[in-house]
């Protein structure tokens, strides 16, 4: 008889950030801390499946039937739905690994690799901020480290910065978000930044669908140039021979698994990139094993956490973590930590009123949020990297000041200075 599914319980956690990174990951990615962790019960006590999701990603799928309609089913007849997210799907796949015994990678395909490069994350934020959590990453056994480039900060200085704290092999990946904007303005800042040997990778610097933009930024440029899978449909992208690979992006194990395959056909590296702890890292790690093209390293942000939520930590040595070879993911969650960082089903983090100032050769630029400051910087109005460009954060002090420049800020950026 097949084992079949008794329940699925979602479980929503506001998990901690580490203390250093908190207040930038504040401004602009606050929802990486809301997570959706899933637990499928069977009629076998013993086999429990567990996965997990960013919660905001949970509220995007109005299609996925309730959990209670899963209650009964053989979780093996579940595993090609596309409908039910990736925390779901990941449970289901600890599930049905746990059953046979054999380890998660072992449904996916075959192994082509049993270590995986993973990389360091990190939002937008000061080089000394960055150089601290370089020298972390790198006494974590980390080589590779993802960086938000933003106009609003000098990002010559940041890999200064970083390159000071770290070994010549550490890699860096410059993501821009297109906040380079054209080719002629991102060529000679390319151009300036390959100097350094731990520049490894230019991310979207340029606005995206922009194929000829990039091939001719690819012809100039000494570093791989790469996009997300999603963003331009594949078989322009490969026939304008716009970028050297890809970020595979999804939110259904299917998706990657097509991406990755797709672009080792046409001989196209990419990494994997799903945001969350240990868990997610977990199925990344099973994910990356199997997919050929699959050689540079994985993201999701594991790092930002100050809980991975496992019982065990994943290690790194080399750069590498070793893919878990039990049945399953192969990984315990630490049960106490879910309890601990537990909410209700309609929990919202608390939102502070902030004033970003922006700080560009005598000049001051305020914005009362990272997204308004975002769309100037789109619009041309920031220079793209400045020297010496840097932003401070003022949190709402209750304060008369405070209150008028944001009531200011609110109409639009005020600008400070010749």
């Amino acid at each position: 008889m097949p084992l079949r599914i008794t329940d699925i319980e979602r479980i929503r956690l506001h998990a901690p950030f580490r203390e250093r990174v908190a207040p930038w990951n504040a401004l602009a990615v606050t929802s990486f801390g809301l997570l959706d962790v899933y637990r499928v019960t069977t009629e076998d006590p013993d086999v429990v499946g567990w996965g997990e999701q960013l919660h905001v990603e949970t509220t995007g799928m109005a299609t996925r039937p309730p959990l209670t309609e899963f209650r009964g089913a053989n979780p093996a007849d579940l595993l090609g739905e596309t409908n039910l997210g990736l925390g779901l799907q990941t449970a289901l796949y600890d599930v049905v690994g746990k059953t046979l015994g054999v380890p998660v990678h072992r449904l996916l395909g075959r192994q082509v690799r049993d270590h995986v490069p993973l990389a360091w994350w990190d939002t937008k934020m000061p080089a000394e901020v960055l150089a601290a959590e370089a020298r972390d990453a790198v006494a974590q056994g980390y080589l590779a480290h993802k960086i938000k480039a933003r106009p609003f900060f000098d990002v010559f200085e940041q890999v200064e910065q970083v390159s000071a704290v770290t070994p010549a092999h550490y890699a860096l990946d410059l993501d821009w978000n297109q906040m380079l904007r054209t080719v002629g303005d991102a060529a000679p800042v390319l151009a300036e930044l390959e100097r350094h040997e731990r520049v490894a990778i230019f991310e979207t610097p340029i606005r995206q669908r922009d194929l000829e933009g990039y091939r001719r930024l690819r012809d100039k440029a000494r570093r791989p140039v790469v996009e997300h899978f999603l963003e331009t449909p594949f078989p322009m992208a490969v026939a304008a021979e716009a970028f050297d690979g890809f970020v595979s992006v999804g939110f259904d194990v299917g998706d990657l698994l097509r991406q990755g395959t797709l672009a080792a056909e046409f001989g196209k590296p990419v990494w994997l990139q799903a945001v969350g702890a240990g868990l997610t890292t977990a199925l990344v790690l099973h994910l990356a094993s199997v997919l050929r093209a699959a050689t540079w390293p994985s993201v999701t942000a594991l790092n930002t956490y100050a809980d991975d939520l496992l019982a065990s930590p994943l290690r790194l040595s080399g750069g590498l973590v070793e893919v878990p070879a039990e049945p399953g993911l192969g990984v315990r969650v630490d049960e106490a930590a879910l309890a601990r960082y537990r909410v209700a089903e309609d929990y919202a983090p608390p939102v502070e009123r902030r004033i970003l100032t922006v700080e560009l050769a005598g000049r001051r630029r305020h914005y009362p949020s990272i997204a308004a400051l975002w769309q100037d910087c789109l619009d041309g109005n920031v220079p793209v990297a400045e020297r010496g460009a840097r932003m401070s954060v003022w949190v709402d002090d209750g304060g008369a000041e405070f209150t008028q420049l944001y009531g200011r800020a609110l109409r639009g950026p005020v600008l400070e200075g010749s």
